[in-house]
């Protein structure tokens, strides 16, 4: 038997309505895939992995835990961009989009400029501009060896 490749290939959050979530993250130009359906599950292409949008009751029945969940669990989820002010207009297009901000972008003390939203079931998101990442020309993160 071959060893796990180290990937990350599908992230899904559990939230209240598809449907509303589905159009937030549609209004901030995520492509939903076809694959997606209606009001039960959405897919949305990242560069190197797919995000879905599940309702989080059906989630937790499907992971044998109580749907109740709240607070800080200890992940965020991450849009690097290519600038700080690539940044900012992210923060203005999440915002407008409905997003709460948490915390607006500053620069950081590991030298890039970075702040946090949560979507409209809570799920934090950073937008960062890290000047130690480049991007390869399919979008996913050049990480230094």
């Amino acid at each position: 038997m071959a060893a796990t490749r180290a990937r990350l290939s599908l992230v899904t959050l559990g939230v209240e309505d598809v449907s509303r979530a589905t159009a937030f993250y549609t209004s901030l130009g995520f492509d939903r895939s076809s694959a997606s359906v209606d009001g039960e599950v959405s897919f949305f292409a990242m560069a190197g992995s797919v995000l879905g949008i599940w309702r989080r009751a059906a989630m937790a029945t499907d992971v044998g835990v109580p749907p109740d969940g709240s607070g800080f669990r200890g992940v965020a989820l991450s849009v690097n961009c290519d600038s700080e002010a690539d940044v900012d207009w992210a923060f203005e297009r999440w915002a407008t989009a409905g997003a709460t901000v948490v915390k607006p972008p500053e620069h950081a003390e590991w030298g890039g400029y970075s702040g946090y939203v949560a979507d409209l079931d809570g799920h934090l998101w950073e937008l960062a501009y890290n000047p130690g990442f480049a991007f390869l020309p399919d979008g996913r993160i050049d990480l230094p060896t």
